[in-house]
């Protein structure tokens, strides 16, 4: 799912491979939030719960990789914020750009790397990899597009990169 210079508006291809959105999480890292996901899933795993554990298996407490994402929702509401965040930022910047009200995400992937420790600050950044020519499926006509991202801690360590594959669309009449 590449894309030609021809296929895109300049300013769309110019945004290909670049940094963009770089955010720092809201709250750091906090067992809390670890021992509540684990408890609404049942998930006993050692490793979340025991000290010890952790230690020997992890050199210490860590957080279940599957709540990456979890530390870098924004909340709704936030002192002093005027505007409501969203996430995935690059992706409704492309609905709006192109013209595309409807949108559904067709893929997403995880790539794990450093473990998410309790105390971490994360710091997300998105990173558009592709946008395709114009398509046409059941549900309309529109792009496909490609966004990373990425998750680094405090110490500029890779902790892991989702990447999502959307199409946003119009519907035929």
């Amino acid at each position: 799912m590449t894309t030609t210079e021809t296929d895109l508006p300049e300013d769309v291809a110019a945004l290909i491979g670049q940094v963009q959105y770089e955010v720092a999480g809201e709250f750091p890292v906090e067992r809390g939030y670890i021992w509540t996901s684990c408890a609404s899933v049942e998930n006993g795993n050692p490793l979340f719960w025991d000290d010890e554990v952790a230690e020997e298996i992890t050199g210490g407490p860590i957080a279940p990789p599957t709540m990456l994402s979890v530390w870098f929702r924004p909340h709704h509401w936030a002192p002093g914020r005027t505007e409501q965040a969203l996430p995935l930022q690059v992706h409704f910047d492309l609905k709006e750009r192109f013209g595309l009200p409807e949108a559904v995400m067709t893929d997403n992937t995880i790539v794990f790397h450093e473990p998410v420790r309790p105390g971490d600050r994360l710091r997300t950044r998105q990173i558009l990899r592709s946008v395709s020519a114009p398509k046409t499926t059941k549900l309309g006509t529109g792009r496909f597009w490609v966004i990373d991202v990425e998750y680094v801690n405090q110490r500029d360590e890779l902790v892991g990169v989702e990447s999502y594959t959307g199409f946003g669309y119009r519907r035929e009449p």
